[in-house]
């Protein structure tokens, strides 16, 4: 493979302002930081003085640009192409309807056996959406813990399923998170009403990790008229050894959730994800989805089931976020350096979910890295290169030299 040095660009470094650096990239990997030159027929690109940090990694979306990833293959590797503008790199594509009944578990085989057929964002493994879910919500599974069933869907995706989310509070779920745990896949947390000691026991059996934190995070019912029970957020927020991430859209959730949660955790136990659904990345408008129903969209935030004088006209149906917008969003809702922000979409995202090649400046890491103007109100990605390879730049080229 053609060796790349990327010269003129800042990077963030803890403790640091931005600082000037170059990159070099050979086989896939960054090779070098500040080479004393670029080998024999690099490619050369000028960053032209922009900020580049390692690409973003969402491991809880659903669809974008009108493509649901349920869909079929065909959808799933349409989305995946598309991801690289907005400077996403890795993603763990989530399934929430593919995992409760005989007929869907040829298509959760399709969707795992196209996973590695991408151009464009890598799926790093599939994320399953329950089915073993308590509370229901935007079209997600609910049915009772069931390890035979578990075992037939682990089987049908073909050893990719990387995470799934469950619910503390599903009858029979403990040996349900043990089996996934033995199949190194990661329990999630999500979609609960439990109790705190139900969420304990949950981790005590192997959650690690709560995903779309706060939303469809309801309390416990009341035991005793205005005492308010402890519940899931609570015990979750209690345990340090239990990460979390947010929809970062001002919609899901409220940035104060977001701000307490780092004050329990710190930002390497808080990650960012979008949730992204169909209506990420398209214009304000309604927009016809695979459900049979359209939706109202509004860039950067959420979209709503469009259907007047229907009972759920208004209602929430899906994060019409992206990546790119929630670091922009949570820089403006919190005191922290720019770094760590960046890496709650990157590096501590890669730390959690075991990427170990991937979400980091450093030599030896994937060379999954974006060029990004920081001028306007959200970051915007000029230049995507995924494994070395540029899979995305903006109609204004930067300046390349053989």
């Amino acid at each position: 493979m053609t060796a790349t040095l990327i010269e003129n660009v800042r990077a963030l470094r803890p403790g640091e302002g931005p600082v000037g650096l170059s990159v070099l990239i050979r086989d896939g990997r960054i090779a070098a930081i500040d080479p004393p030159g670029a080998p024999a027929g690099a490619e050369r690109v000028d960053g032209g003085g922009h900020l580049l940090t390692p690409g973003l990694i969402d491991v809880h979306i659903h669809g974008i640009g009108g493509h649901c990833f349920e869909s079929g293959p065909r959808a799933l590797l349409d989305g995946l192409a598309l991801l690289p503008r907005w400077g996403v790199t890795c993603v763990l594509p989530t399934l929430y309807r593919c995992m409760d009944g005989e007929d869907r578990l040829a298509d959760l085989a399709d969707l795992a056996a196209a996973l590695g057929e991408s151009a464009g964002a890598v799926a790093a493994g599939l994320h399953l959406e329950g089915p073993f879910l308590a509370l229901p919500g935007a079209g997600a599974a609910v049915r009772a813990g069931d390890r035979r069933w578990l075992d037939r869907l682990l089987d049908a995706a073909g050893g990719r399923v990387s995470a799934m989310s469950i619910s503390p509070d599903t009858p029979g779920i403990l040996p349900v998170i043990e089996r996934l745990v033995a199949a190194g896949v990661r329990p999630v947390i999500t979609h609960t009403r439990a109790t705190a000691e139900q969420t304990d026991a949950a981790i005590a059996a192997g959650a690690c990790h709560a995903t779309h934190f706060y939303d469809v995070f309801a309390p416990p019912p009341e035991g005793d008229a205005g005492v308010r029970p402890a519940g899931a957020v609570e015990a979750i927020l209690a345990d340090p050894s239990v990460s979390v991430d947010f929809i970062a859209d001002g919609v899901h959730v409220h940035p104060a959730a977001i701000r307490a949660a780092l004050a329990a955790k710190g930002p390497r136990g808080v990650l960012l994800i979008s949730d992204a659904n169909v209506g990420a990345g398209l214009p304000a408008g309604i927009h016809a989805t695979p459900w049979g129903f359209d939706v109202r969209t509004a860039p950067a935030t959420a979209a709503r089931i469009h259907r007047p004088g229907a009972a759920d006209h208004g209602m929430l149906a899906g994060s019409c976020l992206t990546m790119n917008q929630a670091v922009a969003n949570v820089m403006r809702w919190v005191d922290l350096p720019a770094h760590e922000v960046w890496a709650m979409a990157s590096r501590y995202v890669a730390d959690r979910f075991g990427l170990t090649s991937k979400g980091d400046l450093r030599c030896g890491a994937d060379a999954d890295l974006v060029l990004w103007d920081t001028s306007g109100d959200a970051p915007a990605a000029l230049s995507t290169w995924i494994g070395g390879v540029r899979v995305h730049r903006t109609a204004a080229p930067l300046e390349t030299t053989p």
